[in-house]
Formats: C-alpha cells, structure tokens, sequence
C-alpha cells in the first residue's frame, strides 16, 4: 500500500511535562514522559482516520514506512511540531530527526499568501466550512499537560483516557477535525501554491533548527546564579534606603520619588536613565541606580537557555521560517535573538571567564553593575562544537544598498562600489561639504547616521525624534530642514515610494498587473501580489482604495485580523527588507557551510578551525543572477564564543 501513497496530511495530539511554549518542541519531546496520544491522517486526501495511541493501537506499518520516506509528502499545520513529536516516536536518536526535505507546512503557506499564522484564524478567514472545533483549548487542557492534584481527582498528576471516555471521544474528533481543516485550506489555497525553491529555503531553516547550537551550561548557571545573589542584595539595599515594603513597586516607588520631590509618570528605563543624570540628592540617586538594575531583564534569556537546552547540550528550533508574513523574514522563538543586548566590555573574555569560575566577589569589584555586565554576556552563552570556531559575517549596509539598487540613487551606488562609510557620504551629500569619520566636517556624520536609519521609508521628523534625534543633541527647529536635507540629496528615492504607490494603486483600481522596474504588482483573486526580482511574492489580502488610502486585511501588532492602512513608502520598506532576507538566504544556501544562527544580515557558523574568514565574506558577498548590478559587502570574524565584533 506505501508505493500507493504520495501525501500525507497529518495530525498529532501529545503528552509531555515539559511546558511547550517555555522550552520548545525540541526539548518537549525530550521528556522521559512525552507520548503521542493520537494521530489522524489521510492519505492522498482521502477519508481521515485516526490512531488512538493512548489505548494502545500501534501505527499501521505502511503508514511508519510513509512518514519515514522522503518519496511521500508529509502535510501538517506547523509541521515542525509534527516531525519532530515523530521523530522520538519512531525511536530516532537524541539529536538526529526525521528529514525535513519531504515535509510542507500549511503555516508557511498560509502566511506565504500574507494570511494568519493559526489554524483556527485561518479556518475563519478562508470561512470554511469545517473549522478547528472550539473545545480544543479546554480537551488539551485536561489531556495534554499535567493536571492539579486534588482530592476530587485522588491527587493523580495527569488525566488519561479513562479518566473521561465522553472527552475522550471529542478530543478524537478535535484531532480527526484538525486533519480536516487544514486539508480545506490547502484546497482553497491550492491557486497560489509555494515555489519549491521556497520550500527548499524552508528545508534549510529546519536543518538549522535540527542542527542547533552549544550552550555554555557553566556560564549559564552562574550567571543566573550571580543574577539571584545580586538582585537579593539591591532589593535589601533599597530597603533599607526607601523604608519601602516592596521598592520594586512601581506605585510605592514613585510615591516615595515623589516625597523626595522627584516627580515620575513612568519608571521606565529611558526616564530613569534620564532622571540619574537630573538628580541632585545622592540617595534619590542611588535608589534610581538600584532600581535601573534590579529592572534589568537580561536574565529571561539565560533562563530561557537553560529551560530550552536538549540533552546534547544545544538549543533547537529558535528559528521561525516566514515569522514576517508581510516580509518572509525569519523571527526567532525560544531566546529572543533578534533583541541580543549588544557587549562593550574591553575585557569580555576576561569578565565572561570569571562568571564562569563563579567569582562573583570579583565581578563586583571589576565591574560594579553585575545585571549589566551579565546582560553583555548573554551572546557569549553561545559556544561552537567542540574543535569548531564561530565565523560571523554579516552584510555591510544592506537595506540601504537595497534600495539604492531600486531606485538607481547613483551616487549612493558609486559610495558603496569605493567602499565610502554610507553615513559620511549621505553627510556629504545633504550638506555639500566633504565629511570624513573621525576628520574634516566629522561633526555632520552623525546627522547622516540618523538620517539614514530614520527617514529611508518615508519618515519625517516624528521618525527622527523616534530614533533619538534629540537625546543624541539635535534641536528640534534642525529636525525639519534635516528631512528636507535628505529628500533633496536623494531624489530617486524619493520617487520610487510614490511611483511604488502608483503601481499598487493601480494594480488594484483595474484589477490589473502593473510592471515597474524589476518588480511586478499584480491583483489577483482578491489578493494582491508584489512579485520580487527573486521570484518570490509578497501577499496582501483583499486590498482596497479609498480616495487615494490603501488598505489590506492583514495581522495587527496585537495579532489580530484587521484593515489596515499602508502607502508607497510603507510598500518600499516591504519591498527593500523582504530582498534583504532573500540576499541572506540565497548567502545561507550559497555558503553551504553548517550555519547554527541567523540572527538580522548576519549568519553564524560553527566552522572547522582551518576555515579562513576571508573566503566565508567572499562567499557571502556574491550577488544572484537576479540582483545584477547590486554591490553587496560582507565583513565577518572569528570568535571562541559568539559575540559582537
């Protein structure tokens, strides 16, 4: 019957101590007591039918041989989830999982086409007929994680089957249904299907997750460990210092701010920065130094490591393939790395050996604030294979490479072809003197800094002050013309927002496809798509235009599924961010190297020691054929732990 089967689409429901959304699938289906419940299939779209685990029925043999083989493709929403659950099932080694390369996700496909990331939203948005059945939050509530001991429920730890055989038999349903609902969206999406090389971009993302990379355990621990002694210590110091019960409080700290005639409407860590260097009373002073560490967040990540690291001493799965539906570019799950605070400290490697040592007596003496010099750390938590190295390379400029590449800006591409600081020559361009780092006019490079950072998508003086426009000592009445400054030195630029505007505009009024550049906007079924120049496309759901306003139905920053409103220079920034994460995958494909993280334009490698860093930016530097004329610039260098350069 196996030869018979081409697809797969696959559900499982599954039990596990390990908290999923702390620690990851990884981890999760690590766990001594992690089992598969159930799991419904259906084989080449047929009827779904389920495998009741739980009470005891085995995988029918053709379908273990079906799942195992790279001939048949496997569907499932999320398929991570799927894979991996299956991959300890199956009785695979720690560490090595089941080959992502015969495996599609319906998520992916689904914020492919720009629409949600859950199933049941999904379901609602596409109004299928069968949706996820409402109940699904509550069976695994009571099936799937472990339960309170009472004496109603005889103190037990976990329900199973027979503890509720009427839930049971839903929870079948739920999980036959989930099978069900994402077979309806593919069909209905089955139109717009993924390109394979795509799907290929997708296959690597997961042998990345599957790779994973080294924790530092000892520096981990410690560092939590020195987190816990110190915090101790500042909460008792502020004790003794405000009389307060619990100075964490913010209420009780602002009240007690305000008898020292010290005024707050908020403590967060801009003002408070702000209010240490305004304080005149050193022990108003000194709370406001306690408080600024004690706020310190740097320790989730360490926590987060050490929840997620697998029994091979490696974090998996932090990587989300498409987690920007607008973009396709990649999030991260687990440890947060796309906000990694940056290290300063000279002496990291020494600061990071005592850690490791335990010396907090030491870390005290040499550096004063522990949460701070701990939170410079946390990159270094991140360690190559044993007898490897870390090569870092990271992509020069590249957004604003982008889109002077679109616009043909030629002076800016002129700037990057001498290899010019970008923010010394945009200096010099607005203000049409020579500006040279750290030399002659030197004083006007950061003014072309932040006008780079803040105004290349359309952004005006509110996008300046964003940036830190007046903290950095720009006056307000300097913010206007600084706009007008950078609009007049790039006027390419400028047109390209409002002829990108036109052509979505008009791909929607006329239903129509509109060809600009090397870019193509095209309204089709409701949507309208951006095409790429690496062929990938850009969805946006049901778009409209409304005296000029365009709008699309899409997910908020809360995550919910609404109208919103967008406009040419918006669309530029899609445009240039989604190119960039093209350039990086194509560099990730290109480099063929095993890559452990990916974090913005830069790629991580755990690299044997004889790999030269040169060859890996050359590599990295290399332009597809669809991106002629692009200058790209790669940097890159070694480290023992991973850091910032």
């Amino acid at each position: 019957m196996d030869s018979l089967i081409k697809s797969l689409h696959l559900d499982i429901e599954t039990y596990s101590s390990t908290d999923l959304n702390k620690c990851g699938v990884y981890k999760y289906a690590e766990s001594n007591d992690f089992e598969i419940l159930l799991l419904s299939y259906a084989i080449n779209n047929g009827k779904v039918e389920v495998v009741d685990l739980a009470q005891g029925e085995p995988l029918p043999g053709f379908l273990v041989v079906a799942i195992k083989s790279d001939d048949v493709i496997k569907y499932a929403y999320n398929s991570t989830f799927e894979r991996v659950c299956l991959s300890r099932h199956l009785g695979i080694e720690k560490g090595k999982y089941l080959s992502p390369d015969s495996w599609r996700c319906t998520m992916t496909w689904s914020a492919y086409l720009g629409l949600a990331f859950s199933l049941k939203q999904v379901g609602e948005i596409l109004r299928l007929d069968k949706q996820k059945l409402n109940e699904g939050k509550d069976l695994i509530k009571y099936f799937c994680v472990p339960c309170r001991p009472t004496s109603k429920n005889g103190y037990r730890t976990r329900n199973y089957y027979y503890h509720d055989k009427e839930k049971w038999e839903l929870f079948k349903k739920y999980n036959i249904r989930d099978v069900e609902t994402e077979m309806a969206i593919q069909e209905r999406i089955s139109k717009y299907p993924v390109p394979d090389f795509v799907w290929d971009e997708y296959h690597l993302s997961e042998t990345i997750n599957d790779r994973g990379v080294l924790v530092d355990e000892t520096l981990v621990d410690n560092a939590i460990d020195f987190d816990e002694k110190t915090r101790d210590f500042n909460i008792k110091t502020l004790q003794n210092l405000t009389k307060l019960d619990n100075p964490n409080s913010v209420a009780q700290l602002k009240s007690w701010l305000f008898e020292n005639d010290v005024e707050v409407e908020t403590l967060g860590k801009k003002e408070v920065a702000n209010l240490i260097g305004y304080a005149d009373d050193k022990v108003v002073q000194q709370v406001l130094l306690l408080r600024q560490q004690v706020s310190k967040s740097s320790i989730k990540k360490y926590l987060a490591m050490k929840s997620a690291r697998c029994s091979d001493g490696k974090v998996h799965g932090m990587f989300m393939f498409y987690g920007a539906n607008r973009t396709g570019r990649f999030s991260s799950k687990i440890v947060q790395l796309q906000n990694l605070p940056q290290n300063h400290l000279k002496d990291l490697a020494e600061a990071r050996a005592l850690v490791r040592g335990g010396n907090l007596d030491a870390v005290e003496i040499l550096y004063e604030d522990v949460p701070d010099t701990l939170s410079q750390l946390i990159r270094t938590a991140f360690i190559p294979s044993k007898g490897h190295k870390f090569i870092v390379s990271d992509f020069s400029a590249i957004e604003a490479r982008v889109i002077a590449w679109y616009a043909g800006e030629t002076w800016r591409l002129n700037a990057f072809k001498n290899g010019e600081d970008i923010y010394c020559a945009s200096a010099s361009q607005m203000f049409h003197v020579p500006v040279v780092k750290h030399g002659v006019n030197g004083e006007l490079r950061p003014k072309g800094k932040i006008a780079e950072l803040a105004l290349g998508y359309g952004g005006s003086v509110g996008a300046l002050k964003a940036m830190g426009a007046i903290e950095m000592g720009l006056k307000e009445d300097e913010l206007k013309p600084l706009v007008e400054s950078w609009r007049v030195a790039n006027p390419n630029i400028t047109k390209f927002w409002w002829d990108v505007d036109k052509a979505v505009i008009k791909a929607i009024e006329n239903k129509t496809t509109v060809k600009f550049k090397n870019l193509e906007f095209a309204y089709l079924g409701g949507t309208l798509f951006i095409t790429l120049p690496s062929g990938r496309r850009l969805a946006y759901s049901m778009p409209k235009v409304v005296d000029g306003q365009i709008t699309y139905m899409g997910l908020s920053q809360a995550k919910k599924w609404e109208r919103l409103e967008s406009y040419g220079p918006k669309f530029v920034e899609n445009i240039v961010q989604a190119t960039a994460r093209d350039l990086l995958v194509y560099a990730m494909k290109n480099l063929d190297l095993p890559i452990v993280m990916h974090i913005h334009d830069e790629v991580v490698i755990d690299a044997p020691l004889d790999l030269k860093v040169e060859d890996v930016s050359k590599k990295m530097s290399e332009v597809p054929s669809w991106a002629n004329g692009l200058i790209l610039n790669a940097e890159g260098y070694e480290c023992s732990f991973y850091k910032k350069d």
